[in-house]
């Protein structure tokens, strides 16, 4: 299983380059500008450190002690895990057994569930105003949009259908029928959604400018109407399973609404391949945490079985 999650992600990248204009692809990547992709990656740091903090509030309201400082850390450790195996959530299945502390795992795998499922209704918000936006003027956004045939708008219909489903869906599988889950929805995000609604929106946005900007580095500006309306639904087809942090199937959704708003199939394959590198180098904080964290582990054995004590 965890070959087939490494060669469909490098089987749907070589279509989507056999199928549009590869060549054209590679330019793009060649030229990359290397001041937009810092930028890129700056913006993707303070999403991690924004995620963190939703993490830090949304355990400390179902009353689990987590400092900032731990929650930084082991968000970026989730996020370099998350970017190099196969799976996309044993970096949060990770953070959730360390925080816990000795407690109940319930709550710490409430904590992270939750602060994901937080994350993904901002980003559910931000794409209901580029669909706003769509409607409002739809040629601002999509200045092909009266060309396209019928058939065109399909992929797009399902990623804001996989986006809008995602967070009953993460809800219903979290909660169950079981008091427990729907006190801690209750008392993490209920009660507390000004702040993680701010959050949440805030962190999306970032993302979506993050997007933009690994696109500006392969020579794609991406106006904000349309980047509003696009990324947050390329960014959905990284859900999908059978992936290594979304590689695949993001270049598929990319190439395909990219071709819809016009700067082409190859601009939309390289804007995710750029994006894909920024995260990554984005991430990196987290193996010299996984480093360090392994020597205290280290040293914390050493100790256990040395005669002395």
């Amino acid at each position: 299983m965890r070959v087939l999650r490494l060669l469909v992600p490098l089987a749907l990248i070589a279509l989507c380059l056999w199928l549009a204009d590869g060549r054209a692809v590679l330019e793009r990547l060649s030229g990359l500008s290397v001041g937009w992709l810092i930028g890129a990656v700056v913006l993707l740091n303070a999403v991690t450190l924004l995620s963190a903090l939703r993490w830090k509030l949304t355990a400390t309201a179902l009353s689990l002690p987590l400092g900032a400082g731990e929650a930084v850390r082991e968000y970026y450790l989730a996020q370099f895990v998350n970017q190099t195996l196969p799976g996309g959530v044993l970096g949060d299945a990770a953070r959730a057994m360390r925080s816990r502390k000795g407690g109940p795992m319930r709550r710490a795998a409430q904590a992270v569930v939750l602060e994901r499922a937080s994350g993904q209704a901002g980003m559910a918000l931000v794409s209901l105003l580029g669909l706003l936006l769509l409607v409002v003027a739809p040629h601002r956004v999509l200045p092909t949009a009266s060309a396209l045939p019928v058939v065109a708008w399909l992929p797009m219909a399902f990623l804001v259908a996989l986006l809008l489903g995602a967070v009953p869906l993460a809800l219903g599988r979290a909660g169950g029928r079981e008091d427990g889950w729907r006190l801690a929805i209750r008392e993490a995000l209920l009660r507390r959604w000004p702040v993680q609604g701010a959050l949440s929106v805030l962190v999306a946005l970032l993302t979506v400018a993050g997007f933009a900007l690994a696109a500006r580095a392969t020579g794609s500006a991406l106006a904000p109407a349309t980047a509003l309306l696009i990324v947050p639904l390329i960014l959905t087809a990284m859900l999908l399973p059978a992936s290594v942090a979304g590689w695949g199937w993001r270049e598929g959704a990319a190439a395909s609404l990219f071709a819809m708003a016009g700067p082409g199939a190859e601009a939309g394959i390289a804007a995710s391949i750029a994006f894909g590198i920024a995260m990554l180098l984005s991430a990196l904080p987290g193996a010299f945490f996984l480093q360090r964290t392994g020597h205290v582990a280290g040293r914390k054995a050493g100790k256990i079985a040395s005669p002395s004590e």
